[in-house]
């Protein structure tokens, strides 16, 4: 797989609400899979094929503690793009409302 690719499925790794939400929640900390889906709307199935996915783009990582399963964020850049992302939105947002606003 060359270097494109593996940029592309980072990008489409992070294309979903549900795995933006997951790698908000892994910047804050480490979580077991059991935790994670306590504090979101959606089963733990769901949740287990969102996390395989970003863990196959080599976001987050997985290590087993016992019967745990702990996730965290393996590149901690990773963060710095959805915030990134993030502030581009407000600050869009931002212009909007001062274009309405004359």
């Amino acid at each position: 797989m060359d270097i494109e690719n593996l940029e592309v499925n980072i990008f489409k790794a992070l294309a979903h609400p549900i795995r933006l939400k997951i790698i908000k929640k892994l910047s804050e900390k480490m979580y077991c899979v059991c935790e994670m889906s306590e504090d979101v709307e959606f089963s733990q199935s769901n949740l287990s094929q969102h996390l395989k996915i970003l863990r196959d783009a080599g976001i987050v990582y997985c290590e087993k503690d016992g019967m745990r399963i702990n996730y965290y964020i393996k590149n901690p850049d990773i963060v710095q793009v959805v915030n990134l992302a993030e502030e581009m939105v407000r600050k869009s947002i931002r212009e909007l409302n001062e274009k309405l606003d004359k």
